[in-house]
């Protein structure tokens, strides 16, 4: 018989390892001292130990390791985890060489720039809407406000009237690159909970859930472009291209005072 302790050290584990493996009854002791209430393993137990380690390292729970020592899994069910565990641990990998990915191209950014960049773009996903649009054309850029604050006002009395609820921030879609400033295309959206019927002027649709890098900019639009230079500059970085028209999300907008506003733009990405 062999001391907790010592069969401790034998496995390499922890003696509140084994106390846990007990209480789960996944490696019980093959004595325990009823008066001290000590217990004992056998080196016959070192096998079953390593085996639960071994199927710890591939990343089964407990529960599940408990379920193949006690023959409650069929070869073929083994089988079948061991794949599914193969298949998550590979995109685990892909999930971390992407990441390195992405720092190797922030270290060059900050080498090429000798600074931080102001602003910090992340890629995520955004869930499919159903959405309410006006789509217009603006025909330069200074007249920006004059054509999509009415569109917004024109889309939300729409709303309104049509007793649809809100389902998040509003935001203007653009068709073209930010560089353009004559005859620019644009839709002002409100994101809504149900689809309704449209009109010969306003859109309602299901916009795809859609993956983007995405960056927030505080403040008035005298800088603007520079957040799309630095949205851009990160998805050529990060081996990523642009699969579609930008998105303004305007997360606070305050056009009595636009260094107050807060918005975030979206670029639809896909591998390059």
């Amino acid at each position: 018989m062999i001391r907790i302790g010592d069969f401790a050290r034998l496995g390499q584990v922890s003696v509140v390892t084994l106390r846990h493996y007990d209480d789960i009854g996944l490696l019980k002791p093959s004595n325990i001292d009823r008066a001290s209430g000590y217990r004992y393993y056998s080196v016959a137990q070192l096998p079953r130990l390593n085996r639960i380690l071994a199927l710890k390292d591939l990343g089964f729970s407990l529960e599940q390791i408990g379920n193949v020592l006690n023959d409650r899994l069929s070869v073929d069910q083994l089988k079948g985890m061991l794949m599914l565990k193969h298949a998550e641990t590979e995109h685990l990998v892909i999930e971390e060489q992407a990441r390195l990915a992405r720092i190797a191209a922030r270290l060059r950014q900050i080498e090429l720039e000798d600074s931080m960049s102001q602003y910090d773009v992340v890629l995520k996903t955004v869930p499919a809407m159903n959405v309410v649009s006006r789509r217009i054309t603006i025909p330069t850029n200074d007249q920006v406000p004059e054509y999509l604050n009415p569109a917004f006002m024109e889309v939300f009395t729409y709303v309104k009237e049509a007793k649809c609820t809100i389902a998040g921030s509003h935001f203007a879609i653009w068709h073209q690159a930010a560089e353009v400033v004559t005859g620019e295309v644009a839709e002002a959206i409100v994101p809504v909970n149900s689809l309704t019927i449209g009109t010969e002027r306003i859109q309602v649709y299901e916009l795809p859930e859609t993956q983007v890098a995405s960056a927030v900019h505080h403040g008035n639009f005298e800088d603007f472009t520079q957040l799309h230079t630095a949205i851009l500059q990160w998805i050529e970085a990060n081996h990523y291209q642009v699969n579609g028209a930008y998105r303004e999300v305007y997360i606070r907008h305050n056009p009595d005072d636009y260094s107050d506003s807060t918005t975030e733009v979206q670029y639809p990405v896909k591998p390059a």
